[in-house]
């Protein structure tokens, strides 16, 4: 365990003391594996308790408005909290509990405009950054179900947009045909045949955005970063525990949600994967997924939104391919790269799994109906 002096450096530079902990300071260490904010477990000593609290620095420069990002977090885990204690559940395992400031607030923000923020550390759980099986991917559906289905009664438009228009479908393409116009790099000449599938495709960009907008599936609470690691899992019983990672909540459609789970959750290769014979979607994971989300879900969705189940997952693939392109024309500028051409090859996974998903797409429309048509019939 590092002492005091040891890490003397790091607190001197982190407000811990203006958020209001228990005990004296005893540790604090690097946390987890995430790339955006600065993360901490931070361990007090009272008495003889120890409390644990995850301390993280809120990356200003992704996140320009903390104010209305923890705004967001606020509203949306007290909802949660307040429909666990109707159930009887422990709302500090089942959702975060944030750590307030000695001045009450959610967050604390220096004169630098430095943004920080706690949450309670949630004992005896884990998380898992890959799936081994698909009772990972099932039990990751089911925690994001259960997370749509605590906040089905809340009102999505009271929500801050932390990144507008992430999923406009729309407007990534339009990036897209703007980036091979000027193409700055003299890239587009290498790329024509990657740019015609996405161009091909262009009169499905609008589907889900059309359905949102005349109303025939509402708009919810979203969290757009539905990744496995984003689930805090049971030690005991492997179950998930809550929804982590709360960044990016905002109003959309959950089936963007759903869609970019089986974009990453069940591709049988890596994102950036050269053999693209090794990109497929997996139909096993797929059900494996759909079923958890479904059963989560329960009776808070509907049967319009688990119609567009199948498109979502291909156009959410669509859509990421083609983010990835347009960065490859614009010179690598957003997505960070580990070589040359990277995002050119991970363009091309996107493809192949799209192209993957439309030969599959009708055992992914009659997989997904006796799903659902089984969950109604149980509940």
């Amino acid at each position: 365990m590092k002492t005091l002096e040891e890490t003397k450096v790091k607190v001197e530079s982190l407000p811990i003391g203006m958020f209001q902990i228990g005990g004296r300071f005893e540790d604090l260490i690097p946390y987890g594996n995430g790339h955006i904010n600065g993360t901490y477990l931070l361990t007090t000593l009272e008495g003889d308790n120890r409390h644990k609290y995850i301390f993280q620095k809120i990356n200003t420069d992704i996140f320009k408005n903390p104010v209305g990002l923890m705004e967001n977090i606020d509203l949306v885990t007290r909802h949660i909290r307040e429909k666990l204690k109707k159930l009887g559940q422990d709302p500090k395992r089942g959702t975060l509990t944030i750590v307030p400031t000695i001045d009450g607030k959610t967050f604390y923000q220096d004169m630098s405009g430095s943004a920080f923020r706690m949450y309670d550390f949630v004992e005896g759980s884990r998380t898992v950054e890959e799936a081994k099986s698909p009772d990972d991917i099932y039990t990751s559906g089911f925690s994001f179900g259960v997370f749509q289905s605590m906040l089905s009664d809340f009102d999505a438009s009271k929500l801050y947009e932390v990144i507008p228009d992430f999923h406009n479908t729309n407007l990534r393409y339009q990036q897209l045909m703007t980036a091979a116009r000027e193409d700055k790099y003299g890239r587009l000449s290498s790329v024509k045949p990657e740019l015609e599938f996405f161009i091909s495709r262009e009169k499905e960009y609008s589907l889900i955005g059309d359905a949102l907008a005349s109303g025939q599936i509402p708009m919810r609470v979203t969290h757009n970063d539905t990744k496995l690691n984003n689930i805090l899992i049971d030690e005991k019983t492997g179950k998930g525990i809550c929804v982590i990672d709360l960044d990016t909540v905002m109003p959309g459609s959950l089936v963007y949600d759903f869609g970019d789970s089986i974009r990453f959750g069940a591709n049988t290769g890596a994102e950036d994967e050269t053999d693209l014979s090794k990109i497929s979607l997996s139909l096993e994971l797929y059900q494996a997924y759909t079923k958890g989300f479904i059963e989560g879900c329960g009776n808070n969705i509907l049967k319009e939104e688990v119609d567009l189940f199948p498109m979502a997952a291909k156009l959410m693939t669509l859509e990421c391919g083609m983010r990835f392109l347009a960065d490859y024309l614009n010179g690598d500028v957003y997505f960070h790269i580990a070589k040359e051409g990277h995002n050119l090859d991970r363009t091309r996974t996107q493809i192949a799994l799209a192209a993957d998903m439309e030969f599959k797409f009708y055992e992914m429309e009659q997989m997904t109906e006796k799903i659902y048509t089984a969950e109604r019939g149980r509940i």
